[in-house]
Formats: C-alpha cells, structure tokens, sequence
C-alpha cells in the first residue's frame, strides 16, 4: 500500500501532476491525498487589511478551496475509477512546505508528486519556486512533472551521482518498486575525470546494487566536469523517462538547487524529475 500525497494549486500543470500520478500508480493499491495550503495566498493579500478583514478573506478562500478540492477528487474519480485506489482532499491554512512535512509525518507519506511549475507559468523558469522549496526541503521522495508531460511508462531512468553520498534503504526502495513494477533500466551516470573510485565510493555502488535488485542496473561512467549538460544530453540519448538524483549535504543536486536564484538553474528537463532525500533533519 502506497501512501502519496499531491499538492495542488489548481494550475492546469497541477491537474497534469495529478493525472501523472494515477496513471504511474494505477497497478498498485495505494491512498492518494490532493491537498492544498493557502496560507501564503492569504498572506500574500493582506494588504493593511484589518483583523476582521483577514478573517472574512481566509474564511471565504478556505471556502472556495474547499470547494476545488472537491472538483478535483470528482473529476479524478469521473476518469481514474480504478478500485484499488482510494482518494481524499485535504484544505489547510499553512506554507506549502510545513503542510507538506506535517501530512508526511502524519499519513507516512510514501512520495510527493507536484507540477514542476504553478500557476505563474513562467515559460523561462523550469521549476517554480513551491517547487524548489519542497525539492529542498520535503522529508520523503518528491516526483516532479513537467508541464504539458504526456504519462509515458518509465522503462529508462537516468541516476547521476558521484557515489559520495550513502543511500537511504527507504528512498530506494520506492525506486525499486517502480523499476520492478515497469521493468526498467536505471542508468547510473558518475562524472568525473578519474576511473578510479575510493573505498567510500565503491561501498556505496555496492548498497546501489545491493538494494536495487528488482531493477536492471546500467553504470556509466563519463570523463566530464560539465554535469548539467551532461545530463541533459544523457536524457536525450538514452531516451530517458525519469531523472532521478538525491537531495544531500555537498551532493550534486544540492549544489543546482541551491543557486542563488531561480533562473540560474540551468537543469532544463522535460522529463519527471524524481528527488530522493537524504538531507539532516
């Protein structure tokens, strides 16, 4: 049994993330809850308004997202009647990332599945900035979708590292139920101008195929030090269906997502992006 949680802002890239997220899941009995924060919506609007202003405004926005929750879990049920799902809706007044960790903690989330962007839509932007913070910060796996992304069954999945980092069994293991249950390939891409790799890095190699046995493992290793080019041009070749990277201290990862800024992250993926945790908490 799955426990997934899907964030939504109503956004049609939101929408795509829900539908995503059914289809990737649709042979496994799982919960899903599409949720909602709109703390910062309220917030956002408090413009000198006086406490009973602010009141009636949260009060009326609770209202009306309670009421595209409910639009959203008919429309899902209307299209995704498979029986070995269960959903729900959850309306909370919170910041994204504090709902999101509580509901992780709460309903043993398994993975966060959001839209890689919201309502903003920026066309220039790869991730929103919801995104990022959850990216960063999230306390389980988080699977983002591209917008306009059509489902396509995961059968190649793209795995840079540079096996610094231990794993975590947990977070591997949901990468492991996917490859079984598409049977897919996961690529594993090592960067580096060495061949050689140290005792720490072959230890973690060896937990990589250790605790991915249900998975066919592919291990590449390219002499580069241009990482995010790299990568992209790997999912182009390797007709990649997911990325897959682990958010850590000094990890690859962590050095893209925090830039300073947004629009310095020059990771452009048009795929999946499937963020594995193992950050200190």
């Amino acid at each position: 049994m799955k426990n997934i949680l899907v964030p939504t802002d109503f956004s049609e890239n939101a929408m795509n993330a829900i539908e995503y997220a059914v289809k990737l899941f649709k042979q496994e009995e799982c919960t899903m809850y599409f949720m909602h924060a709109y703390a910062d919506e309220v917030y956002n609007f408090d413009s000198g308004l006086s406490r009973t202003q602010f009141n009636i405004f949260k009060e009326k926005l609770g209202a009306l997202t309670d009421k595209s929750l409910q639009d959203v879990l008919d429309h899902v049920k209307k299209k995704s009647p498979f029986p070995n799902h269960e959903y729900h809706i959850k309306s909370v007044f919170r910041p994204l990332v504090d709902a999101v960790n509580e509901f992780v903690v709460e309903k043993n989330i398994d993975v966060v599945i959001m839209g890689t962007k919201g309502q903003s839509n920026d066309k220039e932007v790869t991730f929103g900035s919801h995104t990022l913070q959850v990216f960063k910060y999230a306390k389980c796996p988080v699977l983002a979708i591209p917008e306009n992304y059509d489902f396509s069954i995961p059968r190649n999945m793209l795995f840079p590292t540079d096996y610094q980092v231990p794993y975590s069994k947990r977070e591997l293991g949901l990468l492991n139920d996917l490859a079984s249950s598409y049977k897919s390939t996961v690529h594993f891409l090592h960067m580096s101008r060495s061949e050689k790799l140290s005792v720490r890095q072959e230890d973690n190699k060896l937990f990589l195929k250790r605790y991915l046995s249900k998975a066919k493992l592919v291990f590449k290793q390219i002499p580069s030090d241009f990482m995010i080019g790299t990568i992209n041009r790997h999912v182009k070749e390797s007709d990649i269906q997911l990325l897959v990277m682990v958010n850590s201290r000094q990890s690859p990862l962590e050095r893209i997502l925090f830039q300073s800024t947004v629009d310095k992250i020059g990771l452009k993926t048009k795929i999946p992006f499937l963020v594995l945790q193992n950050m200190p908490r």
